[in-house]
């Protein structure tokens, strides 16, 4: 039996006035999706318990068939994992953010989508003048990084996509050591204001980094193998740190595709491609998409539409090509891990919908994969529940 599944991340919506009264799902072009669904079983699933941040931190860990009261320690040492990040046991990781402040408020939780090759000189000067005394900073994807500390901390952080446009000032870190890190994120203005790589993004009449933003902070999480949690071998594809460091600590493959961005200028064929030659060694594929979610965060509705039509004809057509043809049978499901509506540019830990298919797997009167179907399906799974209900033997 060969496995996939396709996660297109934050794909999930409300109805849209310019979408006429649609979501994403529900205009999107997305024929191989729908029939899935027609000849599937459509559903919905909740990755995120109750009482806790509706992340893809949480989400992904939920998907991927772990649970998460057990073991979810924060967004941060996932991303510390995908790097390669040694960290004592007397350390925290933090998410380091680079973003747009201005008048008092969160302009641009990502700087205008800074590129790596932009950031890591920013990220290296703020190591140079702002790191040591148990301090330390390391360059990530784009606008995402990390900061490594020693100290005590008990505290209450705000992701800053949930703040765009909104004041910044009542969401800095708050609680035991909030000081420390406020403290950081004001030194670093004066290291970004002075940088030459700001004096080019303003010339360019772009966003530019003008603050560090630390959140979602832990300790390293110990993660049981997925192979010997589920008894398959199984791959990742993704173009984002949180993915690739759940991916490392439970032990999956990881895939790197080169033309993977993490926004809408992905490389979708080449993911597509990279999942379908995946399966000549791995049970189980997994193809994390990204765009969605960034186009929620930045209200874009029909770019975050372009997006799925474009993950529907690159990634999961060429990957149910591949499947049909299995000798052994095989099963995808396609779901986002959260929603992330355009509306409000940020999560929600609301159901997703879900469209499974395969040998086996049945079917039902449902025909399109949107959040109207799976309302309206009797299909209900709950947080880490998917992946088992996947790979059960036949």
């Amino acid at each position: 039996m060969k496995y996939a599944i396709v996660i297109p991340d934050g794909a999930a919506d409300r109805p849209l006035a310019e979408l006429d009264g649609r979501t994403p799902l529900q205009a999107a072009d997305k024929p191989t999706i729908d029939s899935l669904a027609a000849t599937g079983r459509v559903g919905r699933v909740s990755n995120v318990p109750q009482g806790y941040p509706p992340g893809s931190d949480v989400a992904i860990l939920s998907l991927f068939g772990y649970d998460v009261t057990e073991c979810y320690t924060g967004r941060a040492p996932l991303e510390a994992a995908a790097q390669g990040l040694t960290v004592a046991d007397d350390e925290w990781v933090f998410r380091c953010n680079l973003v747009t402040l201005a008048g008092g408020t969160m302009v641009d939780y990502c700087s205008g989508h800074i590129s790596t090759d932009e950031a890591r000189p920013i990220i290296e000067s703020l190591s140079a003048q702002l790191a040591g005394h148990g301090v330390r900073f390391h360059v990530g994807v784009g606008y995402r990084h990390l900061m490594i500390c020693t100290g005590q901390f008990d505290l209450e952080l705000t992701p800053p996509h949930d703040i765009t446009g909104k004041p910044f000032a009542p969401h800095l870190p708050k609680g035991l050591g909030g000081e420390q890190l406020v403290t950081l994120m004001q030194a670093s203005q004066a290291v970004l204001a002075d940088h030459p790589v700001t004096a080019a993004r303003q010339a360019a009449g772009k966003h530019t980094a003008t603050s560090i933003w630390l959140w979602g902070y832990g300790k390293m999480p110990t993660l049981q193998p997925f192979a010997e949690r589920f008894g398959v071998s199984a791959a990742v594809i993704t173009a984002v740190d949180l993915v690739r460091g759940i991916a490392t600590l439970t032990g999956m493959d990881r895939i790197e595709v080169a033309g993977a961005t993490g926004y809408i200028d992905t490389d979708y064929a080449g993911k597509g491609a990279a999942a379908v030659a995946a399966l000549d060694d791995h049970d189980l594929i997994i193809v994390h998409v990204e765009a969605p979610d960034e186009c929620g965060h930045n209200g874009l509705a029909a770019e975050k539409t372009d997006a799925i039509g474009q993950i529907d004809r690159h990634v999961v057509a060429p990957l149910l090509k591949r499947l049909q043809g299995e000798p052994g049978g095989w099963r995808m499901a396609i779901l986002p891990d959260h929603p992330t509506p355009c509306g409000i540019k940020t999560h929600t830990a609301d159901p997703v919908p879900l469209v499974l298919a395969g040998s086996d797997v049945g079917t039902d009167a449902l025909t399109t994969f949107d959040e109207a179907a799976a309302a309206a399906s009797d299909l209900a799974i709950g947080p880490g529940e998917l992946m088992g209900m996947l790979l059960k033997t036949r």
